[in-house]
């Protein structure tokens, strides 16, 4: 049996800001303090422009010296003590910013990214580490943030988050200890806390007007989203780059875990290997409620999307459609709730996986970045807030932009008969539970009878359609057990050329200036596509006890009529004309999950279920008769393993 033990390995191994005035030359954009209120318009005169701002192109320009930049590493003082060893936890910053400003007296916005993965495992597809010189000061910053940046009037500033790499104490995975630690350097950065040098003398942060942006891939994303959701004063803006909004939605779905003892694991995984760190992985192990799949208080601290009305930055996220590392379920939550709470935000889904678009559009991010901090961070009128607000990746390399996302917020319902997609039925079908059926047996005989599986296919599709949003399937159940997991999945069939991955290539490209020990050149990707017979739009779990409630499941009565909804994964993907939809149910997935209950047999009231569909033109209807679909498995799924990492 394969369970997702190694999801989140794609995390590690594929592994913003705003300025008040500034001291030297006058320069008095005013800062957004709440959602939605942007910049200053009023331009400064052009004798007043800090040097390296172009004041007719509204941009910052690569002005000064980056080899010659000061570099330093210090800690930050907390008042945690996550290893009870009664000495407060000190948290490792390192720092590069352009020696230039300092002597002129030019305090510089911060981007910061805080991750736990800069000794144990290191950060982008060629993962690059911190090093330090014989005095134990930063020599090479991973990554191109500091290359690119910093030469352009930033100081960049690595944060190693709570219990991992320098800093001291143990860290709680997504906790409110990690997150302390990071508002702990904002604040400092805002002079509201204290820090000392290697040698242990005092230093203040007085190079920085305090206004910080946070960027970062997968948990480093993750930690930007939990700080932001604190409303620290001083953030900006955050940039999260395929990251986790609530920690419960990425250990299990509705109460079904993707597997067991994973918050321990990763603990293990990046932080500190010392008895008492131990025990706070334990206590992890012993608080996550795998057993039940219940969300808990432990789970409540963990989700972010709970306490988006707190945030104050504003937000650039972005996310592959085929991410089933962290899944799309995860930006579209937490998309959804900043817009609710008028965050100003924008958004860039691409047809990836767990990949920052840094490998996959390499200069086209470059410049959507550098648009995007010289805005929020310092204050320059650019026209990005004036451009659509989302940019998709409709097929491989061709990019469409719209004025929001999703393109529809209400489904239509698709209803079910038997065999059928799109006509309503009537009677019952049945499942019973087969965890030994994997996912390409599911989907490659669509029209054969299976006894774990319910197939409903639609005739081909007359139009185009445009699935944007989250799809859900409302099922009306009779089960002969008082749980059991159900699984969702929605497939378009019909032969193409089908995004399937990327490859490294020998070509390097460069983002920025280089030093003796960090350069800014990096490898670039190729997109792969393949030839198959279908592909797999969305798929969704949940435990039918769950259904109603995460956090107070009740039992199901066997043999009483119960409503259960999976919700399937966020999606914008654009359907062709001919292609034929379908929707396989089946019960426990032993393949995508570690499934606490089995064996159950659930009955199907068609009246009373449906396929929710959120698209935004065409229709789908049923075909006259089931017309046998012949499906060639060329590659078998290849699944992400849930037990590595977040790289």
């Amino acid at each position: 049996m394969t369970t997702v033990k190694a999801r989140v390995a794609i995390l590690v191994s594929s592994a913003v800001l705003c300025l008040g005035a500034f001291a030297g030359p006058a320069h008095a954009a005013r800062m957004p303090d709440a959602p939605g209120e942007p910049v200053s318009s009023s331009a400064p005169d052009v004798a007043g422009v800090p040097a390296h701002v172009d004041a007719r192109t509204h941009s910052t320009q690569p002005v000064y010296d980056y080899a010659g930049a000061i570099r330093e590493s210090v800690y930050v003082d907390t008042d945690l003590d996550t290893d009870s060893d009664g000495q407060t936890d000190k948290i490792a910053v390192d720092i590069v910013r352009p020696r230039e400003t300092q002597a002129a007296g030019v305090r510089i916005p911060v981007i910061m990214d805080a991750s736990p993965y800069y000794s144990c495992c290191g950060r982008g597809n060629e993962g690059e580490k911190k090093t330090y010189d014989e005095n134990g000061v930063i020599q090479k910053m991973p990554l191109y943030y500091d290359n690119y940046f910093v030469p352009r009037g930033y100081a960049m500033v690595g944060v190693d988050v709570v219990g991992t790499s320098r800093s001291d104490g143990c860290g709680d995975v997504g906790g409110k200890d990690e997150i302390a630690s990071v508002v702990a350097v904002i604040d400092w950065l805002n002079g509201r806390n204290t820090a000392h040098t290697l040698d242990g003398s005092p230093v203040t942060a007085d190079w920085t007007n305090g206004n910080v942006g946070m960027i970062g891939k997968s948990y480093d994303g993750t930690l930007a989203n939990g700080v932001a959701a604190t409303g620290v004063r001083g953030l900006k803006t955050i940039v999260p780059i395929s990251a986790i909004s609530s920690w419960y939605d990425y250990s299990r779905s509705g109460g079904v875990p993707y597997s067991i003892d994973y918050m321990p694991w990763l603990g293990g995984y990046v932080g500190h290997d010392t008895p008492a760190c131990d025990a706070v992985r334990a206590d992890l192990g012993e608080q996550d409620d795998d057993e039940t799949g219940d969300y808990t208080a432990f789970w409540a601290e963990r989700d972010y999307v709970k306490d988006a009305r707190k945030v104050k930055a504003s937000v650039f996220m972005t996310h592959g459609l085929s991410d089933y590392n962290v899944q799309t379920n995860h930006f579209a939550q937490w998309w959804t709730a900043l817009g609710q709470n008028k965050v100003p935000r924008k958004i860039w889904l691409g047809l990836e996986d767990h990949v920052d678009p840094f490998e996959f559009r390499r200069t086209e991010w470059v410049d959507e970045l550098h648009k995007w901090f010289d805005y929020w961070l310092q204050g320059l009128q650019n026209n990005v807030m004036r451009e659509p607000m989302a940019t998709v990746e409709a097929a491989p390399d061709v990019w469409r932009q719209y004025p929001t996302w999703p393109a529809v917020t209400k489904a239509v319902p698709v209803p079910l008969a038997e065999g059928k997609l799109g006509a309503l039925g009537k009677g019952t079908v049945t499942v019973t539970d087969d965890p030994s059926l994997t996912e390409d047996t599911i989907v490659a005989t669509p029209s054969d009878v299976i006894a774990g599986r319910q197939m409903f296919l639609s005739a081909p599709l007359p139009v185009a359609i445009r699935v944007s949003g989250t799809p859900t399937v409302t099922l009306r159940i009779k089960s002969d057990s008082a749980t059991t997991p159900v699984t969702a999945r929605l497939i378009e069939y019909g032969q193409a050329q089908r995004y399937a991955g990327i490859r490294r290539t020998g070509t390097e490209t460069c983002e920025g200036e280089n030093s003796t020990f960090d350069d800014a050149c990096y490898f670039t990707v190729e997109k792969q596509t393949e030839e198959s017979d279908f592909g797999i739009v969305s798929r969704g779990w949940i435990d039918a006890a769950h259904s109603s409630s995460l956090s107070r499941p009740q039992p199901l009565t066997p043999g009483r009529w119960t409503t259960v909804t999976v919700p399937l994964r966020a999606q914008d993907e654009v359907i062709p004309k001919g292609r034929i939809l379908g929707l396989a149910v089946t019960l426990s997935d032993t393949e995508w999950t570690t499934p606490n209950d089995t064996g159950a047999s659930i009955d199907i009231d068609l009246a009373g279920s449906r396929l929710n569909l959120p698209v935004t033109a065409g229709h789908v209807a049923a075909p006259g008769k089931v017309t046998p679909i012949k499906v060639k498995i060329t590659n078998p799924t290849q699944r992400p393993d849930l037990h590595d990492h977040l790289g």
